[in-house]
């Protein structure tokens, strides 16, 4: 029996001993692995009790569960040490100090070219316009032979676009947003006032002034008595409303299949206000093409089933991008797709 409590006095001096010198959690449960667990002294002590008289059994039992118990708690008190002091260093490393200003997220923007739309978009509404907008993928009917373009057209091939496979180029990405306006012309009889914004596709070369999908808008009016001197008004309120009250427009004779007669609207450069003197804008032109434009053709008005003797009207179409970039000051029309923030942010406080 003496024997046994002095091995439960060892196992609770070396027990104590080993958890008082643990210096952080892992050694503390090595220590308790090494006082407690199945090859510790005391739980030796434990499995030789069965050897023992019953009265010393219970003696020793006694004493083999003070021990357990002092030990248990001695781990306890260390790990609850341990615990706080790893709590403070985390309440020390996470600390906010909530007297710093706070640090603000990046805010987003909309993108200069979706700013251009609205804007122009905007501006025609003033002027008793409303919006459409229609298919990308569109037939070939609509983008080319509607619009007095026919397959054996000259013009047909400078225009020349990605069709869906196995179509036989009866379907195809459109190559302007003028379909359009022959699907509204034969769903609504005239007074007819509105502009199409969309995106457009042509197999064209990338370069600063060119891309094989890009935006444009595209304007219809057909009414009544309207004459070309109505197309240069509506035009001359765009133009000024863009780029400067007090810039001269001027409409250059050009050919378009779907209009007769057709134009180029050029405006007075904003840089060298007409001087054209070693201006990098206007290359010495003195003006600025903005859009191509014209009286509807008559064709166009017998196929949707208007009668050309009774109505008339105009259309014009633009280049968002050239809009955009001629605003802006943009040099290169592919930056608007760079998804480049450090040009993008520019614009964040533009109209």
């Amino acid at each position: 029996m003496s024997d046994l409590r002095t091995r439960l006095e060892e196992a609770r001096a070396e027990g104590l001993a080993k958890i008082e010198t643990a210096g952080d959690l892992a050694s503390l449960d090595e220590a308790r692995v090494r006082t407690l667990g199945r090859k510790a002294q005391l739980s030796q002590v434990r499995s030789g009790l069965g050897k023992v008289d019953e009265d010393e059994r219970k003696e020793i039992g006694k004493l083999a569960n003070d021990v357990q118990q002092q030990l248990e708690e001695a781990l306890r008190a260390k790990r609850e040490l341990f615990e706080a002091a790893e709590l403070e260093q985390r309440w020390e490393r996470e600390r906010v100090d909530v007297t710093l200003p706070g640090r603000v997220p990046p805010l987003g923007t909309i993108h200069p070219l979706t700013k251009t739309i609205w804007e122009i978009v905007d501006i025609f509404i003033g002027l008793g316009y409303v919006m459409a907008e229609g298919p990308e993928v569109e037939l070939s009917l609509y983008n080319f032979d509607a619009i007095n373009t026919p397959a054996d057209h000259p013009a047909r091939s400078a225009q020349d676009t990605f069709y869906i496979e196995g179509t036989d180029e009866a379907v195809c990405l459109r190559t302007q947003t003028s379909p359009m306006q022959m699907r509204i012309m034969e769903r609504q009889s005239p007074p007819v006032y509105v502009v199409v914004p969309g995106r457009v596709y042509r197999r064209d070369e990338l370069d600063a002034t060119h891309l094989s999908s890009f935006s444009q808008l595209e304007g219809l009016a057909v009414d009544e008595g309207i004459t070309m001197g109505d197309l240069k008004g509506s035009l001359s309120a765009f133009a000024r409303s863009v780029f400067g009250n007090d810039l001269e427009v001027r409409l250059r004779p050009h050919y378009f299949p779907f209009t007769e007669p057709s134009a180029e609207m050029d405006v007075e450069c904003f840089v060298c206000r007409g001087s054209g003197v070693s201006c990098r804008l206007c290359k010495g032109e003195g003006w600025i093409e903005v859009l191509g434009c014209g009286m509807v053709h008559p064709a166009l008005f017998e196929w949707v089933g208007y009668d050309p003797e009774r109505y008339s009207g105009f259309a014009f179409g633009m280049g968002i991008e050239r809009i955009a970039a001629l605003a802006h000051g943009v040099s290169d029309i592919r930056h608007f797709y760079d998804n480049d923030l450090r040009f993008l942010t520019q614009f964040r406080g533009s109209a």
